[in-house]
């Protein structure tokens, strides 16, 4: 039998990332499944269909996470490799082994009471916010939604706030770097960042995340609470990042949105939901491989191809409302994927998401943005829906101004977080983050 792939269309490069609404219909003109190509000379398929997308997630009899033997296809260098290769994570593996990576990382976050996560992330707000209040204009992306998630998983791993410029440097490095000597640097550093945490933690436990998954009851070797740890650190990062910037340019264009800093009807919550219906942080993810030759929703497909999910083209479907409707309800959406493997900190993620967005309009009430949102700029990349930049200006604040301001609000130091009442738990009945696991 033949399989006959047609000539897949580029989800890289600038014309994507500008308009890939665009690029979505020429799509589905191949039905609920099309040819795609992720790096020049790395093809996939890419799902475009909701319902063909759940049958694909909820489905891990036919669908496995493993990619080991599809990346033994592709050169060492292979740029997509760094989002895709096996590891020993949540991420990569199925069935028992998925479950008891999985279980770690839900149990561990479980242990983080809401309350308490809203504090740190407010304590994280006010330490980059005070470094732009006086200034009257910021990058909401570079200055305040990249460093943010960072700044706050420094803490809840365990690592005092004066490590944080180096997870933050790191990661950064890592994301935008243009060539591979930088991107290189980024990773040893990031690397090394790691093996410092893990190195305290051996020595002294405390109440976080990190000693949390060394003592967990499944049990985890030392290479393997790395794995986890980075794991959740990055596949963490990018997509709250873009989750706290695309609704913030949401919200600072719209004028239903807009009213919410100021006590309108719409909140911050609201613009979450729009941007995980019509632009969620990663737009296409969820690799998976068919373990044998399978004929699915019309198309065949070779045993161990990679099949992605288009979060983004599954949500904007045509469905006869306007693609910016606004959606209070949040909608259908497959922002956080669905099955097996859907996010596993569904629930924190939105909650940082949250309060990070009402803490930095809590205290800048008049952001706005200083060029039109059809003229900001997005960073390529197949992936993710990610701004590049989002210039914004206020009335700037100082830390002898009369009120509340960064600089007087009481948020305690994420560094001394409660302590924890109990080792982790199994929990097999885990909630649906960012990037599935």
């Amino acid at each position: 039998m033949t399989h006959y792939m047609p000539d897949p269309v580029p989800l890289y490069g600038p014309d994507y990332a500008s308009d890939p609404h665009a690029v979505y219909a020429r799509l589905r003109q191949y039905g609920p499944i099309a040819p795609v190509e992720i790096s020049p000379g790395v093809s996939a398929y890419l799902v475009t269909d909701h319902r063909a997308a759940l049958d694909l997630l909820q489905d891990p009899d036919t669908w496995a996470k493993d990619p080991r033997l599809w990346q033994a296809t592709l050169p060492e260098d292979s740029p997509v490799l760094p989002m895709m290769k096996w590891r020993p994570n949540a991420l990569f593996n199925d069935g028992d082994a998925h479950a008891r990576y999985r279980s770690v990382i839900t149990d561990s976050f479980s242990l983080i009471e809401p309350h308490h996560l809203r504090q740190q992330v407010a304590h994280a707000a006010d330490l980059l916010i005070r470094e732009f209040a006086a200034t009257g204009e910021t990058d909401l992306v570079t200055q305040y939604a990249r460093p943010l998630p960072l700044v706050l998983f420094n803490a809840l791993f365990g690592m005092p706030d004066h490590y944080s410029p180096r997870l933050v440097a790191a990661l950064a490095g890592i994301f935008e770097s243009t060539g591979s000597e930088k991107a290189n640097n980024a990773d040893a550093d990031f690397e090394h960042y790691v093996m410092e945490l893990v190195s305290l933690k051996q020595g002294q436990r405390g109440h976080d995340l990190t000693s949390w998954f060394m003592d967990h009851p499944a049990g985890l070797s030392l290479e393997e609470v790395i794995h986890q740890v980075v794991l959740t650190m990055a596949a963490g990062h990018e997509p709250t990042t873009n989750l706290i910037s695309n609704s913030l340019s949401r919200m600072l264009s719209n004028p239903d949105y807009y009213s919410t800093l100021s006590g309108g009807a719409l909140t911050a919550r609201d613009a979450i939901n729009d941007v995980l219906r019509n632009e969620p942080p990663m737009a296409n993810y969820s690799a998976h491989f068919p373990r044998r030759n399978v004929r699915f929703h019309g198309t065949w497909i070779h045993a161990n191809q990679l099949v992605l999910v288009s979060y983004h083209a599954a949500n904007t479907t045509p469905d006869g409302l306007p693609a910016d409707s606004v959606r209070t309800d949040g909608g259908a959406n497959l922002a956080w994927a669905a099955g097996p493997h859907a996010c596993p900190v569904k629930h924190p993620a939105l909650l940082i998401a949250t309060a990070a967005i009402e803490r930095l309009t809590s205290h800048l009430c008049d952001l706005e943005l200083t060029v039109r949102r059809d003229q900001l700029s997005w960073r390529p990349g197949p992936f993710h829906r990610a701004l590049a930049h989002l210039p914004a200006r206020f009335t700037p604040i100082t830390p002898d101004q009369a009120g509340v301001t960064p600089w007087t609000s009481s948020s305690p130091s994420p560094s001394t977080p409660p302590a924890a009442t109990s080792t982790p738990k199994p929990n097999n009945s885990a909630p649906s983050a960012p990037q599935p696991a």
